[in-house]
């Protein structure tokens, strides 16, 4: 199952394990449960710290546990953990086996103090790039906490399973039977919400830290920039984001990052917080800002509040705070959303296998995703409202090469349609005729591009038509002492490269307001 070279590469990791446990398979006489035999064949070859049995009566088949002799864990994976679900696997055997995690000592107690019963269940898909930080999270609090169970599972594996609860988007996780959350989520943010005391204490934690010298919004490629160059001048500096790598974790394929050959997103956000950490950075995640006061007097303090009700002060600030998915604005979008409304053709492909699906957008992002869900699904009607598609021409040949895919120029999009629980076809205005017409189908991959996330800055800080904040070539905004970086802002090509330029920028320009003034 696994070749030479991963085989040592995973003995090397499983040469961390000092607490033996088992593995306990339940399997048919499927191929899959074959595969999966000998993949786990092979782990135990590789450490005489783990056992296997294949005498698993599990419902979920082919599955496996992963068992300590206490019986004081329960973390299983239904499927074959392979792809982007290597790691968490990986990650899976080493914690079982007693290899300590990187999580601060502050949030293991908070997990191991969590009371009641917390049965959770976990769908991905192997090409999903966001659902390893959900099932990594969830193993993790399974293996420190009894009362919390958790299995992963793969949807393209136990379609069944996918069909009785509709679901239509990776990650998808039930609690209790009941659904709790879809799209990436951390330890943090799953915490916040089992554990609903832990807002009001962060919050108050927040509130009593003294004033930064500069505080980055944001904590994507240009907050991170920032933050990084900023620590090095030696002055308090702080990074508040809604969560970090911001839309770098949304991202598959990164082929232009300079001196990177090839990396993937979330690969990526995390190289960028473990840069920060190297330095003394204050980083608080799960901080969504609300409101800006900026400060009343020259060398006064800023201040920003978040949802969360905690605020905090700052002498300069670096608004990063990023774009977000352009949404359709149509009817029907937000009833199906994660019902057959997606974003993240990567994540949610394989969920639509041998269905029809629409690609909104003909950009170099409609087109790849086109091109990539041809290669799963039924068939892929794109539609661009442009009487031209704007991709790449070696994205647009590639494109036209494909016999499953239908190209639709100068439409507009104006309805989703539904049964009430799922999609089931899409209405476009023709642009020459105003004829409306209906596509029958069963996903619809929206791609249309970035909105900048400065709906909270209307009315304080100078922004332009489009929302973006207005900024000099310093990253000054209209207000002294506030900067900002990245997506957010009206500075052309939004590309991570350009970002992480940008956020160097503003902090080394903050630095030079903090000194002059």
């Amino acid at each position: 199952m696994l070749d030479a070279n991963l085989k040592t590469q995973l003995q090397a990791y499983l040469e961390k394990v000092t607490q033996p446990f088992e593995i306990v398979a339940s399997l048919d006489d499927s191929d899959k449960s074959r595969e999966l035999s000998g993949l786990l064949h092979d782990i135990v070859s590789l450490t005489d710290k783990i056992t296997l049995r294949e005498d698993g009566r599990d419902a979920r088949q082919p599955s496996f546990a992963l068992n300590r002799p206490n019986g004081t864990i329960s973390l299983r994976f239904a499927g074959l953990p392979m792809g982007h679900e290597f790691t968490s696997l990986v990650l899976a055997l080493l914690q079982v086996g007693g290899h300590p995690s990187k999580l601060s000592a502050e949030l293991i107690e908070q997990i191991q103090q969590v009371e009641g019963q917390f049965n959770f269940e976990t769908y991905f898909s192997l090409s999903c790039q966001n659902c390893p930080d959900v099932v990594q999270a969830l193993n993790l609090m399974a293996v420190l906490n009894p009362n919390i169970r958790h299995v992963a599972i793969d949807g393209a594996l136990f379609q069944a399973e996918v069909e009785a609860r509709q679901i239509m988007s990776v990650p998808s996780i039930y609690l209790n039977g009941e659904l709790f959350g879809q799209g990436r989520m951390g330890v943090e943010e799953i915490l916040a919400k089992i554990d609903t005391r832990s807002t009001g204490r962060d919050a108050e934690k927040l509130k009593a830290k003294a004033a930064f010298d500069v505080l980055m919004i944001g904590g994507g490629p240009a907050g991170a920039a920032a933050a990084i160059y900023a620590a090095r001048k030696g002055i308090r500096t702080g990074v508040a984001a809604e969560r970090f790598g911001g839309q770098v974790l949304d991202t598959m394929a990164i082929e232009n990052f300079i001196s990177v050959q090839e990396t993937e997103g979330p690969k990526l956000a995390r190289a960028l917080e473990e840069h920060v950490k190297q330095y003394d950075v204050d980083i608080m995640n799960l901080q969504r800002a609300s409101a800006l006061i900026p400060a009343s007097h020259a060398g006064g303090l800023h201040e920003v509040r978040f949802e969360s009700g905690a605020s905090l002060k700052a002498k300069t600030l670096i608004l990063a705070t990023g774009a977000r998915w352009r949404e359709m604005n149509v009817p029907g979008e937000q009833q199906y959303r994660g019902k057959g409304v997606a974003y993240c053709p990567h994540c949610d492909g394989p969920l639509f296998k041998g269905k029809r699906v629409a690609v909104i957008g003909g950009g170099n992002s409609g087109v790849e995703a086109a091109i990539d869900l041809a290669g799963i699904v039924a068939h892929v009607t794109l539609i661009e409202f442009d009487s031209q598609l704007r991709a790449d021409a070696v994205l647009q040949n590639k494109l036209n090469s494909l016999s499953n895919v239908t190209i639709i120029k100068s439409a507009l999009t104006t309805e989703v349609l539904g049964d009430g629980q799922k999609v089931t076809a899409l209405v476009y205005q023709d642009r020459h005729s105003d004829q409306l017409i209906t596509v029958e189908l069963q996903g619809i991959f929206v791609q249309i591009g970035l909105l900048p996330n400065s709906d909270w800055l209307k009315g304080v800080v100078e922004l332009s038509p489009r929302g973006e904040i207005i900024v000099d070539a310093k990253g000054g905004t209209n207000i002294p002492g506030i900067f900002a970086a990245g997506d957010v802002t009206t500075v052309p090509y939004k590309q991570i490269v350009i970002a992480v330029g940008e956020g160097a920028k503003a902090a080394l320009s903050a630095f030079d307001h903090l000194i002059r003034s």
